[in-house]
């Protein structure tokens, strides 16, 4: 065997792999792992010209894949108005004005992150709590699950909403005590602002995406899936031509779009390109629980008029899958209510695609009829815990004690057979996989107080960790390439500050990244080595 490019040497190394499960060093050939073993093993193979890294017993692992982002929305949370850290009304609205005050002239203000329930009150902000602020150029400010959004009025004015406006299928106008838009839209109804908002520059999106990128790696993510534009994919596609990209990335097309639509993106990139191709189909099912519109099959416990909004009617929903589980695409649904799921599963016994590994997105709630349905129908639940970290506050309120029983069910799911593939929803939630870890093996709050529905739904760490490895490799159909430290696999894999089989829950959170290595190549150190 030719002598490696480089080995890892000293380190403690969970490789994931059920057939070598520890190591203490690592040679890379290229891109690729060709050796994994004990440091003389491993020294052996080393000729004159082989780097060698000391690792001085660090805990290495595979990269860590984030099943589920929107790396656009992550990037632009860096450049936009960033109102995450809002913990009032008069903290969004002190946001807003320092925001509006950096504009240029005609500027909309665009920004997103913020969170009503985390505020005293947790009510809605409204176009006049806006309007005080910027009353003359035009604002929209997502929420931060981005299934809701508020408008000022000047957005609302050039959108041409008025109090006739009907709210679209699957979306909602809301309104005040005299009937006029109020400057909440809910899931389709925010396209009749978005639409009017000038196009993002080709410059402007590839900035996004070069953050978007540097926090992922500075997270130990080495390989995301991405929900985002057609246009944002052509971006990625010209910077990976020009050897800007820096992690490997699946981007998800369009279920709503035309089949001749869907074939052709397909088919405009090479499907065995490493670093980046298109995946599967994504669709959404419904909103979310944070927003009230998330799909249920009785009406919120805090809301009784209101089951959410489906975004299918089912019989359509079948006819569309079917069609496009023939022509060969994996389909993936964002359903987070307990009908949403239903939905789904129901529009994936209609195709009837064995093989195909069709997703669920998110399943936050899932009536107990359905879970069994899951696991005979091979579906992958893409979740992402740390979620949980977020709806811990409210969720017993929204949607009962009985139903909180019935959500965030990972041990369950994994007992009956269906594959875990982690995710953050990022920017919705911080990337950070630590925080899907932590969320996981404890079901608490980030503060460990607050405890989330059955603790027997907890993983435990090598349960979560396999989730945020070969959980997502085998949603993708790369368990051959990708998951975990194995002879031919490709060189991705992170170097952490803490052993996470030796630290306490709490400690987790508080772990770094010391080195993150994609294709062979370190894309992220924390002292400072980049390629």
């Amino acid at each position: 065997m030719p002598a490696p490019d480089a080995i890892y040497l000293h380190g403690n190394i969970a490789t994931m792999d059920p057939v070598r499960p520890r190591a203490s060093a690592l040679a890379v050939k290229g891109d690729t792992l060709v050796a994994v073993g004990t440091d003389e093993e491993i020294l052996a193979l080393a000729g004159p010209r082989t780097e060698r890294m000391e690792m001085r017993g660090q805990w290495i692992l595979p990269g860590f894949h984030d099943v589920h982002t929107h790396q656009l929305e992550l990037g632009l949370r860096h450049i936009q108005c960033d109102l995450s850290q809002a913990r009032s009304l008069a903290d969004f609205q002190r946001a807003v004005e320092a925001c509006a005050a950096k504009l240029g002239p005609g500027e909309w203000l665009l920004g997103s992150g913020w969170d009503h329930t985390l505020w005293p009150g947790q009510r809605f902000p409204n176009r006049y709590d806006l309007d005080r602020f910027i009353p003359d150029r035009p604002a929209f400010l997502m929420r931060s699950d981005v299934h809701a959004a508020v408008a000022n009025s000047a957005a609302i004015r050039l959108a041409g909403v008025t109090r006739h406006t009907p709210s679209p299928a699957g979306g909602r106008i809301a309104t005040d005590a005299q009937g006029e838009p109020n400057g909440m839209f809910f899931e389709n109804a925010k396209t009749l602002i978005a639409r009017i908002i000038p196009p993002l520059s080709p410059t402007r999106r590839r900035q996004a995406l070069r953050l978007a990128m540097d926090d992922a790696l500075r997270h130990g993510v080495t390989s995301v899936g991405d929900f985002s534009a057609w246009e944002t994919f052509l971006a990625f596609e010209q910077m990976h031509s020009e050897g800007e990209l820096k992690l490997r990335v699946k981007s998800w097309l369009d279920f709503n779009q035309p089949l001749d639509t869907l074939v052709s993106q397909r088919a405009h990139h090479a499907a065995n390109d490493p670093w980046l191709h298109t995946g599967m189909l994504k669709g959404f099912m419904d909103g979310s629980l944070g927003s009230h519109t998330a799909a249920m099959l009785e009406p919120y416990a805090d809301d009784p008029a209101n089951c959410g909004l489906p975004q299918y009617e089912q019989a359509e929903l079948n006819e569309m899958s079917t069609a496009r589980a023939r022509a060969g695409f994996q389909l993936g649904f964002h359903a987070i209510g307990d009908r949403a799921a239903r939905m789904a599963l129901n529009a994936f016994e209609a195709a009837q695609t064995p093989g195909q590994r069709h997703r669920i997105e998110h399943l936050q709630v899932v009536a107990p009829a359905d879970i069994a349905r899951m696991g005979a129908l091979g579906v992958i639940a893409s979740v992402q815990p740390s979620h949980l970290l977020s709806d811990a506050r409210w969720a017993a309120e929204r949607i009962g004690p009985e139903r909180v029983t019935q959500s965030y069910l990972w041990n369950t799911f994994l007992k009956r057979g269906v594959v875990l593939a982690f995710g953050s929803d990022a920017p919705v939630e911080p990337i950070s996989p630590f925080r899907g870890i932590y969320a996981a093996v404890t079901r608490a709050g980030a503060e460990g107080a607050t405890h989330y529905g059955n603790p027997a739904e907890a993983l435990t760490l090598q349960q979560a960790l396999y989730a945020y490895t070969m959980g997502p490799a085998i949603a993708e159909f790369a368990e051959a390439t990708r998951g975990s430290l194995s002879v031919g696999k490709l060189a991705d894999f992170v170097v952490l500050s803490h052993d996470l089989e030796q630290v306490s829950p709490q400690a987790i959170l508080e772990t770094q990244v010391q080195m993150t290595v994609v294709g062979g190549n370190v894309m992220w150190s924390r002292s400072g080595q980049r390629m």
